[in-house]
């Protein structure tokens, strides 16, 4: 379990890294114009940098406090934040029909539903 939920913490860590540094450094206009990016035009530049930011935090969370273990509970305290983000996202790609994007989140949620479950409860870092 304790290899799952590591496997799937680095997994969401690269998608949350990538994207994360994807919507932070790319201008709005071309993320606009890249495949599925359209969405960018109904929202702010300062939404998007922030989200960007948001996930580059996040990568981040769900490693670097279980590795340095210097307050690991960070981990599980990140997935869950990860969780409501991603809820977000899903009401927001749905709304637009975008229910392929919306499927993709839904896979991001659920990672990311099991690491803070696993390391809440059975798998806890404090355990």
């Amino acid at each position: 379990m304790n290899l799952a939920l590591w496997i799937c913490a680095g997994l969401l860590a690269v998608v949350a890294l990538a994207s994360g540094i994807i919507k932070a450094a790319t201008p709005p206009e071309k993320l606009a114009a890249s495949p599925g990016g359209d969405w960018v035009q109904d929202v702010g530049s300062g939404l998007v940098k922030g989200l960007g930011a948001l996930e580059i935090l996040a990568a981040f969370g769900l490693i670097l406090p279980a590795v340095v273990d210097v307050a690991p509970v960070l981990v599980p305290v990140t997935a869950l934040c990860w969780v409501l983000l991603m809820v977000g996202a899903v009401t927001f790609h749905s709304r637009r029909g975008e229910f392929r994007f919306a499927a993709l989140t839904l896979v991001y949620l659920a990672l990311a539903a099991f690491i803070a479950w696993g390391r809440f409860g059975p798998e806890s870092f404090t355990g």
